[in-house]
């Protein structure tokens, strides 16, 4: 057993600040909280914390973690006047480079920055059409490496090989979930990485995937994660082929429940959100992408009954995520406070408990002891009703000092426990290799 010793407890949702606490933790869940546990466990390794403050782990919602070697790319890139070409100039030359080396380390590259930057836990969607079979656990052995909790999927798709692709995809989401469930059995290893079933949006999956899709949930007991409305073109498709709104479709294939995750929604019906909304689904807002894209605004985000916060790629920073989407919230003359936005980062640990089978999001008994680990000195009072300020406009990853997952510190004042540097010296020889498949392909 280990003991947390004289921390501050820090809650988002329900708002909670708490002095002078210690956290006795035994295996990977929080056993007792309470002051003075060294008296009711005297046989603990103590750990004083010096009154730092020590939250419920942070997730990023939506994450994109083959992304993670584009940073200054300079590969060529022709113009990207709207959304659609942007996908097809840059995004998706760049996953069709993909092979296993760079795959490998854009997701380990991706796993230790959203450590240092606060992450317990990332949900990934991928995409590597030209490396399908076997990219998940590629992914999944970063997750490991670095002790990041996290989920990943294939972003089902016809794009590029029509149904054959199609079909690759779904294979590779049920082999993996498969994959997790054969490891859970055999118990040889951390319960890190769990599964989706993944899609990439629906004007590039037709009714034979949905289908597919349909069946891989149904056979593995997985959700769906699923683009959909990032751009208006999806929904016009949508119309145009199918003569129905985007959630109506999906749910016409049963592809809806309370474990998909719907990402963007930007441009979804009114009929659309109540049907996400009826079957308990999570729709996750990506502030900075949208931005970044030129895609527009979600007005309707007060309306979702679940609502949590991703990057799309962009990092994995969720303090620089919250802030974007309050201040572009703002900024549109939305209607929420700070600590709306805080509850929606919270948020991400209600999706972990619908997939873990365990409880995440609290610092408690019996919750899964995924804590994040913060210096911060405030210069103002700081107590509960006032958490969400401090961290819209001062808390941020320069505060983090560590980071536990699943009971363990993976990042410990600031450290890892392995060779970081040589991992980013590979990682730059590897992009660079990357690019010049890019510039390779028609």
């Amino acid at each position: 057993m280990l003991i947390l010793k004289n921390v501050t407890l820090a809650q988002l949702s329900p708002a909670l600040l708490v002095e002078h606490q210690d956290i006795a933790i035994e295996g990977t869940e929080i056993k007792a909280v309470g002051e003075d546990l060294s008296a009711i466990y005297p046989n603990a390794s103590i750990r004083d914390m010096h009154n730092k403050l020590v939250m419920p782990g942070i997730v990023c919602s939506h994450n994109h973690f083959y992304s993670g070697l584009a940073r200054g790319i300079l590969a060529n890139i022709k113009p990207c006047p709207d959304f659609i070409s942007t996908l097809k100039n840059l995004w998706w030359r760049l996953d069709r480079a993909l092979d296993e080396e760079s795959l490998y380390y854009s997701g380990l590259i991706c796993s230790i920055e959203a450590v240092r930057s606060g992450c317990t836990a990332v949900i990934d969607h991928h995409a590597s059409p030209n490396y399908i079979k076997g990219s998940l656990d590629t992914l999944r052995r970063g997750f490991i490496k670095v002790g990041l909790r996290g989920m990943t999927c294939f972003e089902t798709t016809d794009r590029n090989q029509g149904l054959k692709e199609l079909q690759a995809g779904v294979e590779e989401n049920i082999a993996f979930a498969n994959q997790i469930d054969s490891a859970k059995r055999k118990g040889a290893e951390p319960y890190l990485v769990e599964a989706h079933i993944g899609a990439h949006a629906p004007f590039t999956v037709p009714d034979a995937g949905l289908s597919m899709l349909a069946e891989a949930m149904q056979s593995t007991g997985r959700g769906l994660h699923i683009h959909a409305a990032e751009d208006l073109y999806d929904v016009s498709f949508s119309h145009d082929k199918y003569s129905l709104d985007l959630m109506e479709r999906l749910d016409k294939f049963n592809l809806i429940n309370e474990k998909t995750l719907i990402a963007h929604g930007l441009y979804l019906s009114d009929r659309d959100v109540e049907i996400i909304n009826h079957h308990n689904a999570f729709l996750v807002h990506n502030a900075r992408s949208n931005m970044n894209n030129h895609v527009g605004y979600n007005h309707k985000l007060p309306q979702y009954r679940n609502l949590a916060l991703g990057t799309d790629g962009i990092g994995s920073d969720m303090w620089e995520e919250l802030r974007f989407a309050f201040f572009k919230h703002r900024d549109a003359g939305g209607p929420m406070w700070p600590d709306s936005f805080a509850r929606f980062l919270q948020n991400g640990n209600v999706l972990l408990e619908r997939n873990f089978n365990a409880r995440f999001g609290q610092i408690a008994a019996g919750y899964k002891a995924d804590l994040t680990i913060c210096d911060y000195d405030a210069p103002t009072p700081l107590v509960a009703d006032n958490i969400a300020g401090h961290i819209a406009f001062g808390l941020g990853a320069s505060s983090v000092n560590s980071v536990m997952v699943n009971g363990a510190l993976v990042y410990d004042n600031r450290e890892f426990a392995f060779d970081v540097d040589a991992i980013y010296r590979e990682a730059r020889k590897v992009s660079k290799q990357l690019w010049q498949r890019m510039d390779a392909l028609p």
